[in-house]
């Protein structure tokens, strides 16, 4: 295992220090890593990096940092856009559902916000998430420590709650929420409710949620009209990205020749646009502009 320079341990240290900034305290910040302490926090911030192993400091790195692999995130189309709703949800406390097609950045935009802003809370929805999985999730973004919860899954939303409001401008975002099972989607209505002008929430995914809740409508299942009135009976779509968004991602990615900038938006094309196909392209223009 390749132990880590100075120079990376200083970097890691001020993406703590910018992480713990969006909790009330450092307790609060720790509760929400896993396997990492009050004290390690304390040991990294304060400069006492003889006190903290390396294993420590990658774990970490690993929950703190964006990805160090050298890719430069651009501001595309849908990138701003993301953006923009997202601190609209923020600043005015709104409620909004984005729908975005795949690969357009949803979840790498939502994590630069996140780093960016306090008071913002990112949970990653997956089709077996249950009730008391999802409001586990939210208690350890918010900080609530294991020793702090109460039994049961109810109160701890409660507590979670409890703790939203508390709090100046907070943002909850729910990436890839269109995953859930019904259930669990009732959960969202009782948020809304107590949450309604106290927290922004955002909920990300791909435009399924949109067939998904026409179809909840158009059978009448529970729970579905009164989260469709609750997000305004719209959702926030975004365009997808274009040419010139996989022009400016390759010139943040220092790729300048016309030619393999013209190939990668060719084969791009053919791709949907998909940005994750974008970044192994620009991989692979580099690799042959090296030889």
């Amino acid at each position: 295992m390749a132990l880590l320079n100075e120079k990376q341990k200083q970097e890691i240290t001020e993406a703590l220090r910018t992480y713990v900034a969006n909790y009330p305290s450092q307790n609060k910040a720790s509760a929400s890593l896993s396997g990492v302490s009050s004290a390690t926090i304390s040991q990294i911030l304060n400069s006492k990096i003889e006190l903290v192993s390396d294993e420590m400091w990658k774990n970490v790195a690993s929950q703190v940092m964006r990805s160090s692999s050298g890719w430069n995130i651009t501001e595309t189309r849908p990138f701003k856009e993301i953006y923009f709703a997202l601190s609209d949800a923020q600043v005015y406390k709104n409620v909004t559902w984005v729908v975005a097609p795949a690969g357009s950045g949803k979840t790498t935009t939502a994590t630069m916000y996140k780093s960016k802003h306090k008071e913002v809370f990112m949970i990653q929805c997956s089709e077996d998430m249950r009730k008391n999985d999802l409001v586990g999730e939210l208690a350890t973004a918010i900080g609530i420590s294991q020793t702090e919860r109460y039994s049961s899954s109810r109160n701890l939303l409660k507590q979670v709650i409890s703790r939203v409001v508390q709090m100046d401008s907070p943002l909850l975002i729910f990436d890839e929420a269109d995953k859930l099972s019904d259930k669990v989607f009732q959960y969202f209505i009782t948020l809304y409710n107590t949450l309604e002008d106290k927290a922004g929430i955002i909920f990300l995914s791909t435009n399924y949620i949109k067939r998904r809740m026409t179809n909840g409508l158009r059978y009448n299942k529970q729970g579905y009209q009164e989260l469709d009135s609750r997000l305004g009976r719209k959702f926030f779509e975004v365009d997808p990205a274009d040419a010139k968004d996989i022009y400016l991602i390759c010139s943040a990615n220092n790729i300048s020749d016309d030619k393999s900038i013209r190939d990668i938006i060719g084969e791009i094309s053919n791709c949907q646009y998909d940005l994750r196909r974008v970044k192994k392209a620009v991989h692979k223009a580099k690799r042959k502009l090296n030889k």
